[in-house]
């Protein structure tokens, strides 16, 4: 248990048997009436944001969230296998729960798993990976970088789009968050 006062983001709060993440809060003091804190929720399964007001100094229930480095080791019919890189145990996660990361997710990768009594949660990928891009059509005499885009397909099976320069076989940077070409990689 925990007063909204102690609320922070990342936080993660049972309220009616459902998990939520605290992504924002802001504590309120008006002029008269009782202070209260202003939160914007996301439920930790179906990934749904709703804006909850709790009033100042109320209880809340935390829920016991174990984030840890893990390593992605490969694919097992529909769930994904990582390893706790400190104890060397394996975990299958389900596809639900692996979600749009696995467009960024190559073998032997770290990625932080969230568990909540023994179940993985969620997923969080660093804020960019390198990747391959396997195909793309081939750029024109005359494609610059300030030109526009065009589909790729990389490595991982995902679709971006990237600048008209780039060829088949150069590695590129991917901003995990939004699937949105950051750089060309040099090496």
């Amino acid at each position: 248990m925990a007063t909204t006062n102690d609320l922070k983001n990342g936080t993660v709060l049972n309220l009616d048997g459902q998990l939520w993440t605290v992504v924002e809060f802001q504590h309120v003091k008006p002029g008269k009436g009782g202070a209260f804190v202003r939160t914007k929720l996301k439920n930790v399964l179906s990934g749904k944001v709703v804006d909850k007001t709790f009033n100042a100094g109320l209880k809340v229930e935390t829920a016991n969230v174990d984030k840890r480095t893990m390593q992605y080791l490969y694919q097992d019919g529909t769930d994904y296998i990582f390893m706790d890189t400190d104890t060397y145990d394996q975990i299958p996660v389900s596809e639900a729960v692996v979600g749009d990361a696995s467009n960024y997710l190559l073998e032997n990768q770290e990625a932080n798993i969230a568990t909540h009594d023994g179940s993985p949660l969620y997923i969080e990928l660093p804020a960019s990976v390198e990747l391959l891009i396997e195909y793309t059509e081939p750029g024109l005499q005359g494609d610059r970088s300030s030109g526009g885009t065009k589909p790729a397909k990389l490595e991982t099976g995902a679709q971006i789009q990237v600048p008209l320069f780039l060829e088949v076989g150069e590695k590129i940077k991917v901003d995990t968050r939004d699937g949105s070409y950051i750089s060309r990689v040099t090496s």
